[in-house]
């Protein structure tokens, strides 16, 4: 059944991660094996790149070199970004098997970073850009803000997702969203199905992309991603998907200062709006907006092969 989550803010930065918690516990119901969050913080300006991956995952076997392997997993790590020419700032070990480093590469290319890093055994990059932030892990909304802080987490616009697996494992890799790689802050939630998933994951694969896992979702991210590479508006990229990504979805999508949504032409998988002066929320039930407005409000369902986006 799944559940899908937006908010921008049209002003400062917020309490993003605090907001998203709560729409994503109020639909609970709609998937309680994992939760994950694209969060957007504010960008310093200053070229700053911020990676969040992990070198494990919560249910993996906890072994007699459990503890071993991961730290020498993560000294590869910190090696390949310093043989790289990266310039740490800061390292933080979220939980035991999740990370979040900053820092500046003044020289090549995010994706053969994301390469180098994806080689040491067990590793995932989850995001990589200047503001996006990807978090995501088994459980729910509370338990994972709760395990990574996100109360705290300062931000403009964000998407979050409740997974409720029904086609692969409860494991982090199969957690939405997926950040699209090789490209910086570019992110994509998504409930509903697509039926040429493969003869997109080919095509894709064929120009040099590569994948995490086996959902759709994530070829979503991808193919907005190239298409906006390659000029494109988000608005633009989002529309072109309505005539070529078949099947029954509804997702929201995210860069660094825009959030859009796009219903297929039946418009089965369910989505509410709401806007006002300060804010725009949407989520797959309305009880999540009323969780983070405390007024009276009206809510309505965008129509079938709709795009709607909302720049900051």
């Amino acid at each position: 059944m799944c559940g899908i989550a937006g908010i921008i803010y049209r002003d400062d930065s917020r309490d993003i991660g605090r907001d998203m918690t709560r729409m994503l516990q109020s639909m609970k119901h709609r998937g309680p094996d994992s939760t994950g969050y694209a969060l957007y913080g504010a960008s310093n300006g200053d070229g700053r790149i911020v990676m969040r991956y992990t070198l494990a995952d919560a249910n993996t076997p906890r072994d007699f070199d459990f503890e071993e392997r991961l730290q020498r997993h993560q000294r590869q790590v910190i090696d390949r970004l310093r043989g790289l020419g990266a310039r740490l700032h800061d390292v933080e070990a979220e939980t035991e098997y999740a990370y979040r480093v900053t820092f500046d590469l003044p020289n090549g290319t995010l994706k053969d970073l994301a390469d180098r890093i994806e080689d040491i055994p067990d590793a995932e990059v989850l995001s990589l850009g200047h503001s996006l932030e990807i978090v995501k892990d088994l459980g729910d909304a509370e338990s994972v803000a709760d395990q990574y802080g996100l109360d705290d987490f300062q931000g403009t616009h964000a998407i979050g997702h409740v997974r409720m697996a029904t086609e692969s494992d409860v494991d982090i890799s199969g957690a939405h969203p997926y950040w699209a790689y090789p490209f910086t802050d570019v992110a994509v939630v998504h409930n509903g199905q697509l039926t040429n998933y493969f003869q997109w994951k080919r095509r894709l694969e064929r120009s040099g992309h590569r994948f995490q896992s086996e959902c759709d979702s994530e070829i979503i991210a991808v193919y907005l991603a190239e298409k906006m590479e390659g000029g494109a508006s988000l608005e633009d990229a989002m529309r072109d998907s309505l005539d070529e990504l078949d099947g029954v979805f509804t997702y929201i999508a995210v860069t660094d200062d825009a959030l859009g949504v796009a219903k297929d032409e039946m418009a089965a998988k369910p989505l509410v709006l709401y806007e006002s002066d300060d804010l725009v929320a949407l989520a797959s039930e309305e009880i999540a907006i009323r969780a983070i407005v405390d007024r009276e409000i009206d809510t309505y369902d965008p129509y079938e092969s709709e795009v709607l986006v909302w720049q900051r």
